[in-house]
C-alpha cells in the first residue's frame, strides 16, 4: 500500500514535530491522526494554509505547553489509590484500566481523560505501579498507582511494607508456620 503524506499539526511521539511532512500508512492516518486533528493531508492548499497559520499554531502550542508544565509542577509526584478485589496470591480479579486511573486522578485533583493515561501493559497485580500521564505532547508526568484490597493495605504498601501472601508465611494454632519443612506426612521407608 502506498503511504499517505501528512503535515503534523502537533508533536506526535515516535513520528515527528509540528509542521513536519511525514509519510504514514493509510490506516494510521485515517483512523488516528486525521480524526484526532493531529495532522492534515499534505495537499498544495493545506501546505499553503499551514505556512500562513504557522506562527499562530506555534503560539497556541507554546501556550498549551506552558500550561501543562505549570500543572506538572503543581501535581509532581502524584500518587493515587485504586481499591480492587484480589486473590491470596495478589492477582486481581480483572485489571486496572486507563479509565480507572483517570477517575482516581480526577478525584485527586488532576482532571484528565483516559486517553492521556499511558499504560505499557494492563495492571493485574496488587502493589505500586509507575505509569505516565501525558498532559501535552511534549509534557508528561509520572504517577504512582497504588493497587490494594483496602485503604489500610494501601497505606501499608505506601510505607513500603510487603502485603499479601508473600509478606509472611501463615501461622498455625500451635505457633508454628503452616509450611515448616518436615511438618507434613513423611513417606514410609
Amino acid at each position: 500500500m502506498a503511504a499517505i503524506e501528512l503535515i503534523l499539526l502537533q508533536r506526535v511521539e515516535k513520528l515527528g514535530q509540528m509542521g513536519e511532512l511525514v509519510k504514514v500508512k493509510p490506516g494510521y492516518a485515517r483512523n488516528y491522526l486525521l480524526p484526532q486533528k493531529k495532522a492534515v493531508r499534505a495537499t498544495k492548499d493545506n501546505i499553503a494554509r499551514f505556512e500562513r497559520e504557522r506562527a499562530q499554531l506555534e503560539a497556541q502550542n507554546l501556550k498549551r505547553r506552558e500550561e501543562a508544565e505549570r500543572v506538572a509542577e503543581r501535581v509532581g509526584g502524584l500518587s493515587v489509590v485504586v481499591i480492587r478485589q484480589a486473590g491470596e496470591s495478589g492477582s486481581l480479579y480483572g485489571s486496572v484500566s486507563s479509565r480507572d486511573i483517570a477517575v482516581a486522578c480526577s478525584e485527586a485533583g488532576l482532571n484528565i481523560n483516559r486517553q492521556q493515561v499511558v499504560l505499557e501493559h494492563p495492571i493485574k497485580t496488587l502493589g505500586l505501579h509507575q505509569i505516565r500521564i501525558v498532559l501535552h505532547p511534549e509534557v508528561s508526568i509520572p504517577v504512582t498507582v497504588n493497587v490494594a484490597r483496602s485503604p489500610e493495605e494501601a497505606e501499608r504498601q505506601a510505607r513500603g511494607e510487603r502485603v499479601g501472601a508473600e509478606a509472611a508465611p501463615a501461622e498455625t494454632s500451635d505457633g508454628g508456620t503452616m509450611f515448616d519443612l518436615g511438618a507434613g506426612p513423611q513417606p514410609e521407608v
